[in-house]
């Protein structure tokens, strides 16, 4: 017999898991089908072995900038092996700690592949999981009353520049490289792109960056973009914009060359090796949404505001149903789907409410409405923007250069948006964040004391900025 479950979630990561935990709070009988490991992209390929690299990159360039400090090191090197050693380290002790979460929580771990199957002798609707394994072992049933699809997604590749893992790879790839190539090409300036960037350049690699569109970060605020992009160029990254890159003109051997069209022009590009980093798509495909009316729209599931699909015991949160692709969005995507089941009545996530970060040196982060945003809504804007230089915590950290730029309402005050880029930004979008979902103005932020000397107060000298009442700029 079929083994009954209140709720069955393909996918362990990010998302799936929190949703798991919340279920069984809520005192939900849960398993989760999960064909590789627990933790899913975020914990094993994406959000955690990346900022692990990236922290040892900017420990690297900044023991050879330790001389300013009046610290005196001799010719610093850099040993990729225990780079590696480390990331794969941290990556570990967060799998034993979801691992460990997961018996606690009482929740089924099945290892194998899941797909939703159709009405059978098991269910009169579609939502049976049949759980298949890599060893070949007989298939197993399991029926939920609800399903909560978490499938997440997996790098896009360009037609015709197919990903071999080597000479051309995805992100994917680039977290397992044994050593360091002396140059790469960057197809891509999105969030991944840059941060791989500024990963490699402080690694020492010579980064070229081909980006599509004219402007980097494509979905960050301008002013935003134009920063990060003046601050790597400072160290050593070329950027290409408004590049085309032409699939066709692909030539590998002992490195890879291929052309770009910008303009009416076409520049050729060569280095050891390439990485592909032009989004992500979702993971629909051999789940079994066939065999449900399920509908998927540009290859993303489609969901109402509690993440429902059309078969109303069937809900998808996370990269699969698009939007912003972030595992902390994927989260609470997930707490929200499992109280609606629940009947606990959530409250639908306002996405303009949360934070998104880019981990680059230097970080950027925002929340809101950018500045072409709120004009392009109709928005009467006006806008507050404060230097990292005057910040004396920035000057003691050495890390000076960027702004605080804040978007607010003219006619009603409100905060619209708020965009951040220096030192430590990704900590301090936290509290504009809070400032957006209490639907806060730049006079409260800016009337709320930062103790000083903390980076923190750069907020506060934004938020008077606005109206032309920072003090110390």
């Amino acid at each position: 017999m079929a083994k009954e479950y209140d709720l069955v979630i393909l996918g362990g990561g990010t998302g799936g898991y929190v949703a798991a935990i919340r279920a069984s709070q809520l005192g939900m009988q849960v398993a989760i089908v999960e064909k590789g490991e627990l933790g899913g992209t975020c914990l094993h390929r994406g959000c955690i072995p990346s900022k692990a690299l990236l922290r040892s990159a900017e420990v690297f360039r900044q023991t050879k900038e330790a001389a300013e400090y009046g610290v005196e090191t001799k010719d610093p090197s850099l040993n990729f092996n225990k780079v590696q050693e480390r990331k794969n380290k941290i990556v570990d002790t967060l799998h034993k700690g979801v691992q460990g979460l997961m018996k606690k929580g009482k929740i089924d771990v099945f290892q194998g592949y899941g797909r939703i199957l159709g009405p059978s002798i098991f269910s009169p609707m579609p939502g049976t999981i049949s759980i298949e394994y890599a060893n070949g072992d007989e298939n197993t049933m399991i029926v939920p009353k609800n399903v909560l699809i978490a499938t997440g997604s997996k790098p896009k590749s360009l037609p015709g520049l197919e990903m071999d893992g080597k000479l051309i790879m995805s992100s994917d790839d680039a977290l397992k490289m044994e050593t360091l190539p002396a140059s790469i090409l960057i197809v891509g300036g999105g969030v991944i792109g840059v941060e791989w960037a500024s990963m490699l350049t402080d690694f020492g690699v010579d980064v070229t960056v081909l980006e599509y569109a004219e402007q980097i970060l494509p979905t960050e605020d301008k002013a935003i973009a134009l920063e990060v992009e003046k601050q790597l160029k400072k160290r050593g990254v070329t950027f290409v914009k408004g590049a085309k890159v032409l699939p066709d003109s692909l030539e590998t051997g002992d490195n890879i060359t291929i052309s770009a069209e910008k303009g009416e022009a076409v520049e050729s590009y060569t280095a050891e090796k390439m990485l592909v980093s032009v989004g992500r798509e979702a993971n629909t495909t051999n789940i079994g949404i066939e065999n449900t009316d399920i509908a998927v729209e540009k290859g993303f599931i489609k969901t109402n505001a509690f993440y429902q699909t059309k078969e109303s015991h069937i809900y998808a949160i996370g990269d699969v149903i698009g939007g912003m692709q972030l595992a902390h969005v994927a989260s609470h995507e997930g707490i929200v789907a499992v109280e609606h089941m629940a009947d606990e009545n959530p409250l639908a996530l306002e996405y303009d409410n949360i934070p998104s970060c880019i981990y680059s040196s230097p970080e950027a982060a925002s929340v809101g409405l950018s500045e072409k945003q709120a004009t392009e809504k109709g928005y009467e804007v006006k806008v507050g923007k404060f230097p990292f230089k005057a910040i004396g915590k920035a000057l003691v950290h050495g890390e000076s250069e960027g702004f605080v730029k804040i978007v607010a309402d003219k006619k009603t005050e409100d905060l619209l948006g708020i965009h951040m880029v220096g030192p430590h930004v990704t900590d301090l979008i936290s509290e504009a964040g809070l400032a957006k979902v209490l639907d806060a103005t730049p006079w409260e932020l800016g009337h709320t004391v930062h103790p000083h000397p903390t980076l923190s107060e750069i907020v506060g000298e934004a938020a008077l900025a606005v109206e032309g009442k920072q003090i110390h700029g």
